[in-house]
Formats: C-alpha cells, sequence, structure tokens
C-alpha cells in the first residue's frame, strides 16, 4: 500500500493544476446540485419495532386524521393574582386564544379548556392543547408565529401566557460554534506549523471536504430522504477527520524536507507512510459511524452513513489534494528559518514529545497506575447513569417552554406535562365497550396515576384511547415503572377479555426509544470495537497493541461518561458549565459518544503508534521507537486533539441542554483519549512490553496480508537505508549497522540477523528481528547515559 500511495502523492504533485480543478469541478458540482435541489425533507422520527411506534401506526389506521404522532402545544393562560380564569373578561379572552389557535394552517384541533376541564383547582390557570398534522420538526415557520402571535394576544388583555410541547421545538444552530472551532484551529495549526501558508492547507482541504460532502447531501436529500439534521454529524466529523488527516500528511512532508529531500520526494514519501495510517483511520471511523445501523433507528441510520461519506471524501482529499497544494508551497510549506536553515536542530534540544517519552520511560509503572486510577476515578459517576430523553423540563429558565412546564406543574400536577395515550384495540371482544372500560378501571387503580379521561372510540367502536395522567414527572423513573406496570398485569388482564392494550404517546415513545437504544450499546460496541481490533492487527500485525487500543478507548469513555453524569445528572460544577437543570442523561449520549470517539481516538493512535512501529521494524529497539514516534508525533497529535477539544468545547455555551451535553461529552472524552490515554497510558504500557508488544504468532502472520503501513516495502523499492534522524535517540539502526559491519541501506539484513540468532518459537521473526539484533551494535553513549534503554 506504501508504495501505491508513493506513487498517487508523486502523480498528485506533479499534475497539481489537474488535481486541483478536479475537486474545484466536483465542489461546484455537487454545489450546483445542492442549489437546484428543493428544501430537505423534514426530520421523521420513526422507532421501528417500538410498542409506541405500533400504536401509533395502528392509530393512523383506526382513527384517520388524528395524527397521534403530530406535534403538539400546550398554551398556558394564568390570571393575575386574586383573579380566575373563570372570570368573564379572562374566559373571552381565552377563547379568542383558542379560535385564533383553532385557524392555523397545520392545525388538526384544539381543546378548548373550558369544555376539556382543563381549569386549576384554584381557578387562576388553564390551557388549551393544540394537535398538528405534522411533527413538530416538520412544522412550517410560519405556524410557529401564529403560535406565538394567539399567545401575545392573550398577553395583550393581561392574562400571563406560556407556550410549552415540540410545535416550538428546532433543531439547534450550530453555525456560531463551527466558526469558533474553526478560528481556534487556525491559532493552533499556525502555532504548530510555524507557517500561515502549512497551516491554512488543512483548513482549505478541510472545508473542501465537508462543503462538498453537505452539498451531496443536500443534492441527495429529496431521493435518499435526508433531513436538514443528516448534515449536522457529517459536518462535525467533516470538520475534525478533514483537519487531522491533512495535518499528519503535512508534518510529515515537512519532516521530509527537514531531512534533505527533494519536494517531490518529500510529498510521495509522506503519502506512502502518514498517507496509510489515514487511510486505516478513516476506516476505523466508517466502522464506527456505519456501524450507528445496529441501532436500527432510520435517522441515525442515516447520519451515520452521510457522516460515513464525507470521512472518505476527507481520506480522498487528503491523500491527493494535499500532495496537489504542497506542489503549488514547495519549500515555502517550511518555517522562514527552516527555509534558511537557522532552525535548531532537534540533536541540540529535544522537543517537548521526546522529553514526555523519555519521562513515561523512566517511570512507566508509576504512570500506569496513576492514568489508570485517575480515569477509574473520574468513571466511578457512570454506575449511577440513568437515561431519558430531555423534555421541556430541561430548558433553561428564561424560556417559555420551561415556564409553561413549571406553570403546568404547579398548577395541575407535573404528570401533566407528560401524559401517556393508550390504546386499546378490542376488535376481537365480545363486548369493545365492557373491555375498555374495564382497562380504565384497572388503570386508574395503579400507583402514581393522577388521572385517567373517559375513552374516546373510534367509529367502528373496536378501538378506544384513554389519557392517563401520571402523579410523577415525565423523565421520572416512577414514571417509567407506570409503563411498565400498565405493559405488564394490566396487559394481561385485558388480554383476558380479548383487547390488546398498548401504550404511547411522547413520554411512552422517549421511553421506548431509550430502551432500544441501551439495547443496541453493547452490540454496537462490540461491533465497532470488535472490526476495529481486526483492522488494528492488520495495521500494528500485533496481538497487544490492538488490544491495549481498545480498552484504553474503553477506559477514556466510561470515564467521559462518569464526568457527564457528575455535571448534567448530579450537578457538580453545575453553574460553571451553565447547567441549570439536572436529569438524565440524553438516552443517544452514549452511543453517540462511542461512535464518534472511537473514530477519533483510533486516528490518535494510528498516527502515533505507526511512527513508533515504522522506527522498530527499521531497527531501532522497542523503548528507542517509542522515544522516536513521541518526538515524530506527539507535536501534531497534541494538535489535532486540541482542536477538536475547542471545536467540542465550543457547544458548551449552547442555551440547549442536548447539544450542551453532547458538547461537554464529547470534550471531555477527547481530552481523556489523547492526553491520559494515547499519550500517557500507551507508552508506559509499551515501555512495560518492550519487545513483546509487535509480537505476532507465525501463522498469523502468514495469513495476514501485507500492507505496509511503516513503509518498509516503500524503502526498499527505492532501494535506500532507512532514513536518519536528528534526535539523540535516531539513527540507532546505523550505528548498530557499522558496528556489526552490516552494508548500509541492508532494509532487511536486520531481519535475517534475528532468524539466524533464533527468534521465538511461534514468532514473526520479522517482527522480532530488530530485537534480536540490536545486541551485536555498540551501544551509542545516549543509550548508555538513559536509563529507559536499559528496560528494553
Amino acid at each position: 500500500m506504501a508504495t501505491f500511495l508513493y506513487r498517487l502523492g508523486r502523480f498528485s504533485y506533479r499534475r497539481r493544476w489537474f488535481v486541483a480543478l478536479i475537486w474545484v469541478a466536483l465542489l461546484t458540482a455537487v454545489g450546483f446540485g445542492a442549489s437546484s435541489a428543493g428544501s430537505p425533507p423534514a426530520n421523521s422520527f420513526s422507532i421501528p419495532g417500538t410498542e409506541a411506534q405500533k400504536a401509533f401506526d395502528l392509530l393512523d389506521e383506526r382513527f384517520p386524521g388524528m395524527h397521534a404522532d403530530g406535534g403538539t402545544a400546550r398554551v398556558v393562560l394564568r390570571a393575575p393574582d386574586g383573579e380566575r380564569m373563570t372570570d368573564p373578561e379572562h374566559k373571552a379572552a381565552a377563547e379568542k386564544v383558542v379560535r385564533e389557535l383553532r385557524s392555523g394552517s397545520q392545525v388538526a384541533r384544539v381543546v378548548d379548556p373550558y369544555r376539556a376541564k382543563a381549569v386549576s383547582k384554584d381557578g387562576r390557570t388553564v390551557y388549551a392543547q393544540v394537535s398538528y398534522r405534522v411533527s413538530g420538526f416538520e412544522l412550517e415557520e410560519s405556524s410557529r408565529d401564529e403560535l406565538k402571535e394567539a399567545g401575545k394576544h392573550g398577553r395583550d388583555a393581561g392574562l400571563t401566557v406560556e407556550i410549552g410541547g415540540d410545535a416550538l421545538q428546532v433543531m439547534p444552530e450550530s453555525g456560531a460554534s463551527e466558526v469558533i472551532g474553526i478560528a481556534v484551529s487556525a491559532v493552533v495549526l499556525v502555532i504548530t506549523f510555524g507557517s500561515l501558508l502549512a497551516a491554512g492547507m488543512p483548513l482549505l482541504t478541510a472545508l473542501i471536504g465537508v462543503g462538498i460532502g453537505v452539498s451531496a447531501i443536500t443534492a441527495l436529500g429529496s431521493a435518499l430522504d435526508l433531513s436538514s439534521t443528516t448534515a449536522t454529524l457529517a459536518t462535525m466529523i467533516g470538520l475534525a477527520v478533514g483537519i487531522d488527516y491533512a495535518l499528519f500528511i503535512v508534518s510529515r512532508h515537512r519532516t521530509e524536507l527537514a531531512e534533505g529531500r527533494e519536494p517531490e520526494d518529500a510529498v510521495g514519501r509522506a503519502v506512502g507512510t502518514a498517507g496509510s495510517a489515514v487511510v486505516f483511520a478513516g476506516l476505523t471511523v466508517v466502522i464506527a459511524l456505519a456501524g450507528l445501523a445496529v441501532v436500527d433507528i432510520p435517522l441515525l441510520t442515516k447520519m451515520g452513513f452521510a457522516a460515513a461519506g464525507t470521512v472518505l471524501i476527507a481520506v480522498l482529499i487528503a491523500l491527493t489534494m494535499i500532495p496537489a497544494l504542497l506542489g503549488f508551497a514547495g519549500r515555502r510549506v517550511l518555517g522562514r528559518k527552516a527555509r534558511r536553515g537557522d532552525a535548531p536542530k532537534a540533536a541540540d534540544k529535544p522537543n517537548g514529545g521526546t522529553r514526555w517519552a523519555r519521562f513515561v520511560l523512566r517511570r512507566p509503572v508509576t504512570v500506569l497506575l496513576a492514568g489508570v486510577i485517575g480515569l477509574g476515578v473520574v468513571a466511578v459517576p457512570a454506575a449511577s447513569l440513568e437515561l431519558g430523553l430531555p423534555d421541556d423540563g430541561g430548558q433553561p429558565t428564561s424560556t417559555t417552554q420551561r415556564k409553561a412546564y413549571d406553570m403546568l406543574a404547579d398548577a395541575f400536577g407535573p404528570g401533566l406535562n407528560g401524559p401517556l395515550l393508550l390504546m386499546v384495540d378490542a376488535k376481537d371482544s365480545d363486548d369493545p365497550q365492557a373491555a375498555v372500560r374495564a382497562v380504565a378501571k384497572a388503570v386508574s387503580r395503579l400507583d402514581d396515576v393522577a388521572a385517567v379521561t373517559p375513552p374516546q372510540f373510534n367509529k367502528a367502536g373496536d378501538t378506544a384511547t384513554l389519557t392517563v395522567v401520571p402523579d410523577s414527572e415525565p423523565s421520572s423513573l416512577t414514571t417509567e415503572d407506570l409503563v411498565k406496570e400498565i405493559r405488564g398485569d394490566t396487559r394481561d388482564a385485558a388480554a383476558d377479555d380479548g383487547a390488546d392494550l398498548m401504550v404511547t404517546g411522547t413520554t411512552a415513545m422517549n421511553i421506548d426509544v431509550s430502551q432500544k437504544l441501551n439495547d443496541a450499546l453493547l452490540p454496537y460496541l462490540g461491533l465497532v470495537v470488535g472490526l476495529a481490533f481486526l483492522l488494528l492487527i492488520l495495521v500494528f500485525r500485533s496481538i497487544l497493541v490492538p488490544l491495549k487500543a481498545a480498552l484504553g478507548f474503553l477506559l477514556s469513555v466510561v470515564a467521559a461518561l462518569g464526568a457527564v453524569v457528575a455535571v448534567f445528572q448530579w450537578g457538580w460544577l453545575g453553574d460553571l458549565f451553565g447547567v441549570e437543570q439536572t436529569g438524565p442523561i440524553m438516552s443517544m449520549m452514549p452511543i453517540f459518544l462511542v461512535g464518534v470517539v472511537f473514530g477519533l481516538a483510533m486516528d490518535y493512535e494510528v498516527f502515533l503508534v505507526t511512527r513508533m512501529r515504522e522506527a522498530f521494524v527499521h531497527g531501532e529497539r522497542p523503548a528507542q521507537a517509542v522515544v522516536t514516534g513521541f518526538r515524530h508525533g506527539a507535536r501534531v497529535v497534541t494538535a489535532a486533539a486540541v482542536i477538536m477539544i475547542s471545536v467540542f468545547a465550543g457547544f458548551i455555551g449552547s442555551d440547549e441542554s442536548m447539544v450542551k451535553m453532547i458538547g461537554f461529552g464529547l470534550a471531555v472524552a477527547v481530552a481523556f483519549d489523547a492526553f491520559v490515554v494515547r499519550m500517557t497510558i500507551v507508552p508506559a504500557v509499551l515501555a512495560l512490553l518492550g519487545g513483546k508488544a509487535w509480537w505476532l504468532p507465525r501463522w498469523l502472520d502468514r495469513v495476514l496480508p501485507q500492507v505496509d503501513v511503516e513503509g518498509e516495502g516503500l524503502r526498499k523499492h527505492l532501494g535506500d537505508a532507512p532514513a536518519g534522524t536528528a534526535d539523540d535517540v535516531a539513527g540507532a539502526s546505523d550505528d548498530a549497522a557499522d558496528a556489526a559491519g552490516v552494508p548500509a541501506g541492508g532494509a532487511d539484513v536486520p531481519a535475517q540477523a534475528g532468524a539466524q540468532a533464533g527468534a521465538p518459537d511461534g514468532a514473526s521473526a520479522s517482527h522480532d528481528a530488530p530485537a534480536a539484533a540490536a545486541p551485536a551494535a555498540a551501544p551509542r553513549r545516549d543509550e548508555e547515559s538513559d536509563p529507559e534503554y536499559s528496560r528494553t
């Protein structure tokens, strides 16, 4: 693979005008398609296989025009202190509001509060229930304006009017956060590269990739039923990986230039080595995103596949357009000092990555225990994780939705904010009405039931609906237990009378979604981690390194969930992060966290550890390889992580609790995984394992295809020796060759020497050979003085 990518990089470099024009033409074409496409379809949030969804579907069949799963709004009206809503002037104002609500273009029906006896005991508060023919997300903006205007007329009459329900629910705007993330990315890239030209390349290519991906989603929206929200995840992930992939290739190209190579050759080598890591890192992200199909929620499946497609575009752009842009830049991609030859040599002053790697290698046990115990402590709150979907009770206290929620809870009890809709299918019953009355009577006797409305039959008289108002708030475990009880013993009793009882409504749907996501988490985790584990075995040609990568990822995800629970469920540091209301964690959070963070975590793992393996395969001792990997990779991995943390942290400032929670969770997960797991635990484990880290059974080595991520085959193809490095830990393989009398450039000689010396039984000689050959070499002075080398 490295040889193919080397040729691809050189081709893109030589034909840079052609490659650049191809990508620009593609962006223009999909942009034109997006501009000429119709409006994207509204979000369709159906949950196949759940009881709540089955009940909705049957209600549409038995009650035509009911629109049971349509959007709803509750307009709450309250009279001033000392007055009542039954007073003639206030009642007239409320009835006027109801008439205006009924005139809405998408309104299915409006329940008059006085006819429905929706008046509080003190007479100060009433509410009108509005039902729409379409879901809350599908409402036109004009319908929301009509709803708000009706409330304004009530306020003009001296009433307090607040509006709740999902009719006002809109997808949060994230444009400002993306701009902040891009600005921070630009600053970090300039600091990392010390060159505006080099810093601009990852940003430019990432934006082009996202532009192509999002435009394609928009253009195909109607044909594939891709809603506007499908592009949200694609944008987030596309920016993240697009910047990361370009960052690593540009960084490797600068390293090759600094070692004296010609620009075209440097581009080819950068794409052949770092580009190989990009390909496999991209595949792990694609696996994580496409694996969302396991959840069997159509919206998540479409979001996953759309984001996966954007990642593939980011990989292709990194492999082709980045070399083309590097061709335009020439040596200007280096900073001025580097071009003049004034830049300090790494041998004169080891960089931060080298110093950190040496520190970890001197104290691997202490560092490993500190990292694992620290993340373990942060993960403790995850044991108390409670899942649910957000409702108006989680909105900021300044919003009209939250005010309406609190008014209803104070006047009628918290359960009115999340009533349950019961559907009784008595088609097979001898006496449908008696069967329905028996169900209503049984439900009214249950604990946590505040009220049960009289049954409403369809025209055929064989199906009825009942509304059950719990005593507890919608997101509470008590309400969830009530739903389970109705679906248990009460349903069994109804079945004895020949009736089928199902529970639906927004609250029941939220419970079903949470359960479905919870049930899918372990299969999804197993699929993603399992496939990625096999892929990483292919990349690293090792068993222990992929196993360590997977276990480290699980540790960082659980720690991130623990931090989310502590802040958003327990309220710790809630004021610092603007958390006004604690409650259950959003049901999608764990699976979303796994999918997004796994992809980014494996990016960092592949980019950092492949450089270590490359050094090891080219003759360095295990400890030397760790230091070399950090010397070349720590700076860019740190930059990539800081960029991602900044992008995600920008969402913490959102007023939407859901967006705030996602931003916080992703930011801390990336921080834990990049800085604690990849930069701390990984080198500590590799230091303890030594050469055994790269062990692979001989039979498996023969079975696995050679993908040559480390570029060994490329070096043989080019006929050169392992490239020298400028750091004090590099060049050991050349010194070893000189000391042993081996001709320089014999890349396969150390492997032969290792085989003659006797590789461990059952192990791959090609992987253990460098360690076996090293003792034949005279140690360098820095190897004798640095204690970390003596361990391996």
